[in-house]
C-alpha cells in the first residue's frame, strides 16, 4: 500500500486530516516518486488532488537537512503561489522545513533570511527566477546547486507559449548551476499532447506520464437568448439570475467588457428582487486587492451565497472552494479552457459539477455544441509547437550576458546550443541574431567577450524585462482617492463616457495621459458603458466538428428547445450544399450580389488563407466567428483564380515580409521580435502567426460546393 511508504511525518499528516483513503493520482505518484528519479507529469482532473500526489512523497523522500534549497513550486501566477504557499505548509507541519514565497509582493525580511541560510522550499514565478538569474546570479548557485525537485503547477498554461520557452530555458540553466540533477514534475488537469508535455521537461525518455482517466458527472444545459444588440439580452440575464440566485456560481463570460455587464446587470436585477447583494466581477483590470478579496469572501465564506463574474483569472487553480454551479456565456475558445472552468464546480467528492451554457448567436451557439462533444470525447487541443523561438533567445541573451557581467562571444553561443528551450534553432542562426543585437547596440563587442550594449541597457535595466509577454498600455481607474482597477487604453477612453469595473459603473470625469490615471464618479445617468477584452484563436478541429454537426441529424438532450429551434434553422440552411464529405467539401454561398464561402477552419489557417485571397487579388471580409469570407468578386473570377490561391505559398517569405512593412503591427503577439533581424521576424510570423504547413494541406483537399 503506498500509503505505508510514505515518512512518519507525512503518514501523521494524513491521520490527523482524517484521510480514509488517498486517491488515484496520489497512489500511483507515490510509488513512482519514491521509487525512481525520473520525470513526471501528473494529469489528472481539476480538485482530485494533484498538489499533494506530488508533495506527499517529495516531503517524504527529499532529506531537508541538507543545505540549499531542496524543493522549487513554480506557478504561473503570483495568486496561485499565495494560495499553494499555505497548503505547502500545511504539509510540513510535522516537519521542520521552511516554506518561502518568493514574488515581487513576497516578505523582503523572509526572502533576505532564505539568502542568508537557503534551505526547504521556494515557491516562484518564472518572471521571479528570471530576475534572480539577471540580478543575483551568485545567489541563483548558492540557493539551487543542491536543488532536487521542481514542481510545475498548471504545466499545461506553460507548453507551447513564449512563457513556457522562457521556463524551459530557465531550467535549462538552473541544471547547469546544479551539482547534481533534479527532478521535474508537472502538473495538469489539460493536456492536449502528452509527448510535448514530456518535452518540456528537456529529457523525453526520463520523463512518464500519470493518467488518471477518472471522469465527472457533469448535469448540462444549454440554454439560446438570440442577442440583436451588443449588450446581452434581457431575457437572457432574467433566465441567468433564476438559475443562479440561490447558489454559489461562478460566470465565464468571454471578455472582460462582458464580465462587467453581467455582474452589473445581475446586481440590480437582485437588487430590485430583494436578492443578495454578492456579486462580483475578478479579471486583470480589477484591482490586485480586490480581486483578492473576491477570492477570500468565495473560500472563507460558508454561510452565505455569491455570483462571480470573471475571465481566464478564475480559470487556473486558485483555491476559492467549492461552487455549485459554472456559467459559461457564449462559445469558449478552447477545450482546455472549457476543461479548467467546469472544474471549477463539484469540486467535493461525490456532487456532480453543473454545468450552463448561454448562447447569444448561432454561430456561438454550433461553436458551444462542438466544444462540448469535442470535451465528451476526450479531445484537447495540442499546443503550439514552437521549434525555433527566435525573440525568446534574443531575451534569453540578454539575461545571460547581464548576468555574468559580459561573457565571452563564444561561450554565450555555446550555452544557447546547449539550452533546451533552443535546440531547435540552428548554430548558424544563433550566431546571425548575435551579431544583430551587437549592431543594434543591445550587444557590444570587447575583443572576445560581449557586454550588454547602451540601447541594451534600457531594456534589460527595466522592471519590464523579467517576463517575456507583453502587457497592455494600461490607465488607472481612481474614484476619490481610492484605485477602483485598471482598463486598456483605448480612443474611446473620453472624458463623459460611462465604464464598467469592479461590478460599478462610473463616469470619466478626467483623462490624465501623462500620468496614465482616469479619474471616475459613479454614473447614474443611465448611459450604456463601453466595453473592453478580446477573443482568442480557435483550433481547427473545433470548427470540423461545427461542420459535423450541421450535417448530422442527431438530436442532442442537453439542447433547450430554442437551441434545438436554431440548430435547425442552421441545418437548413446549410442543406441547400450538398455536401457528401465533410472533411474536404466546404459551402459556398452564392447569390446575385454576394459571396460567402465557409472553410470551417482554424483561426491561423484562416488567417493564411486571407493573406494568399489578397495577394492573388481577391477582394475579401473575414469573420472568424463563423469562419467564413464574404469574397467581393464574381463567381467566375474566383473560382478561376481559387486553384492559383495557393501558388504564393511557394514566394510566401517576399509576400509576408512586404505585409510586414505596411502592417507592423503583426507582431504585437512577441515582445521580443523588435530586435530581430528582418528575415527572423517573417519566419517568427510564419511559425506563430499563420499556419502555412496545414493551410498547404486544407487547399490540397478542399472543394468548394455551390448552393442549388
Amino acid at each position: 500500500m503506498s500509503f505505508n511508504l510514505l515518512s512518519e511525518p507525512i503518514r501523521k499528516f494524513i491521520r490527523d486530516k482524517g484521510w480514509e483513503e488517498l486517491r488515484p493520482i496520489q497512489n500511483a505518484a507515490i510509488i513512482r516518486i519514491l521509487g525512481s528519479d525520473d520525470n513526471y507529469i501528473l494529469a489528472s482532473r481539476t480538485a482530485s488532488g494533484k498538489t499533494e500526489a506530488a508533495f506527499l512523497p517529495i516531503l517524504s523522500k527529499v532529506d531537508f537537512n541538507e543545505s540549499g534549497v531542496q524543493v522549487l513550486y513554480i506557478s504561473p501566477l503570483i495568486a496561485l503561489i499565495n494560495d499553494q504557499f499555505y497548503r505547502v505548509e500545511e504539509l510540513c507541519k510535522n516537519l521542520d522545513v521552511d516554506v518561502v514565497k518568493w514574488h515581487g509582493e513576497a516578505n523582503k525580511t523572509v526572502k533576505d533570511k532564505l539568502l542568508k541560510n537557503p534551505k526547504g522550499i521556494v515557491l516562484i514565478t518564472p518572471e521571479s527566477l528570471e530576475a534572480m538569474f539577471v540580478n543575483k546570479p551568485f545567489n541563483v548557485r548558492q540557493l539551487f546547486s543542491n536543488l532536487k525537485y521542481v514542481v510545475i503547477d498548471e504545466i499545461h498554461s506553460f507548453i507551447g507559449t513564449d512563457r513556457g520557452i522562457q521556463l524551459k530555458s530557465i531550467l535549462s540553466r538552473l541544471k547547469q548551476v546544479n551539482s547534481t540533477s533534479f527532478s521535474i514534475v508537472g502538473l495538469s488537469a489539460t493536456i492536449g499532447d502528452y509527448d510535448e508535455a514530456k518535452k518540456f521537461t528537456g529529457d523525453e525518455s526520463k520523463t512518464k506520464v500519470l493518467l488518471d482517466r477518472t471522469a465527472k458527472e457533469i448535469n448540462t444545459v444549454f440554454r439560446y437568448f438570440k442577442s440583436t444588440t451588443i449588450d446581452l439580452p434581457l431575457e437572457l440575464l432574467k433566465d441567468l439570475y433564476i438559475e443562479t440566485k440561490d447558489s454559489t456560481v461562478l460566470i465565464f463570460p468571454n471578455s472582460r467588457g462582458r464580465v462587467e455587464e453581467v455582474a452589473v446587470k445581475l446586481k440590480k436585477i437582485s437588487e430590485r428582487l430583494n436578492g443578495h447583494s454578492n456579486y462580483f466581477s475578478h479579471h486583470s483590470s480589477v484591482d490586485r486587492e480586490v480581486r483578492e478579496y473576491v477570492e477570500y469572501f468565495a473560500k472563507n465564506n460558508n454561510r452565505q451565497i455569491f455570483c462571480i463574474s470573471c475571465t481566464s483569472t478564475l480559470e487556473l487553480g486558485i483555491d476559492i472552494g467549492a461552487v455549485d454551479a459554472v456559467v459559461q456565456i457564449d462559445a469558449t475558445h478552447s477545450i482546455a479552457s472549457l476543461i479548467q472552468r467546469v472544474g471549477r464546480s463539484g469540486r467535493k467528492e461525490g456532487i456532480s459539477s453543473n454545468l450552463f451554457f448561454y448562447a447569444t448567436n448561432e454561430w456561438s451557439l454550433l461553436q458551444s455544441i462542438a466544444c462540448w462533444l469535442l470535451y465528451k470525447e476526450g479531445f484537447i487541443e495540442p499546443p503550439q509547437k514552437n521549434e525555433k523561438p527566435y525573440d525568446i533567445l534574443v531575451h534569453q541573451a540578454l539575461s545571460i550576458t547581464k548576468g555574468y557581467s559580459g561573457i565571452k562571444l563564444t561561450n554565450l553561443i555555446k550555452q544557447l546550443c546547449a539550452n533546451s528551450a533552443f535546440k531547435g534553432i540552428e548554430l548558424f542562426e544563433i550566431e546571425e541574431i548575435l551579431n544583430h543585437l551587437i549592431e543594434i547596440d543591445f550587444l557590444e563587442k570587447l575583443e572576445h567577450e560581449v557586454i550588454i550594449g547602451i540601447e541594451g541597457e534600457k531594456v534589460v535595466n527595466s522592471r519590464d524585462f523579467y517576463s517575456v509577454f507583453k502587457t497592455e498600455e494600461n490607465f488607472k481607474v481612481v474614484n476619490a482617492g481610492n484605485k477602483i482597477g485598471e482598463v486598456p487604453f483605448s480612443p474611446q477612453i473620453i472624458e463623459d463616457e460611462n465604464i464598467l469595473l469592479s461590478a460599478k459603473i462610473w463616469k470619466i470625469k478626467f483623462v490624465d495621459h501623462k500620468s496614465k490615471k482616469i479619474e471616475v464618479i459613479p454614473a447614474k445617468d443611465g448611459k450604456k458603458p463601453m466595453f473592453f477584452g478580446s477573443g482568442g484563436a480557435i483550433h481547427q478541429r473545433i470548427r470540423e466538428k461545427m461542420v459535423e454537426v450541421l450535417y448530422s441529424k442527431t438530436d442532442y438532450d442537453f439542447l433547450d428547445q430554442a437551441s434545438c429551434d436554431e440548430i435547425e434553422i442552421l441545418r437548413k440552411e446549410f442543406s441547400v450544399f450538398n455536401i457528401k464529405d465533410l472533411h474536404s467539401e466546404r459551402p459556398l454561398q452564392s447569390s446575385d450580389k454576394n459571396l460567402q464561402l465557409f472553410t470551417f477552419t482554424g483561426t491561423r489557417i484562416n488567417r493564411t488563407i486571407k493573406l494568399l485571397l489578397d495577394i492573388v487579388g481577391i477582394k475579401n471580409m473575414f469573420d472568424d466567428a463563423n469562419s467564413s469570407f464574404y469574397i467581393q468578386v464574381s463567381k467566375q473570377e474566383l473560382i478561376s483564380k481559387w486553384s492559383s490561391v495557393s501558388v504564393p505559398l511557394i514566394n510566401i517569405d517576399s509576400h509576408i515580409s512586404k505585409l510586414l512593412k505596411s502592417n507592423p503591427a503583426l507582431l504585437d503577439f512577441s515582445k521580443w521580435s523588435d530586435y530581430l533581424p528582418e528575415n527572423y521576424k517573417v519566419k517568427l510570423l510564419k511559425d506563430k502567426y499563420f499556419d502555412i504547413e496545414r493551410t498547404i494541406e486544407f487547399l490540397k483537399t478542399i472543394m468548394l460546393v455551390e448552393n442549388r
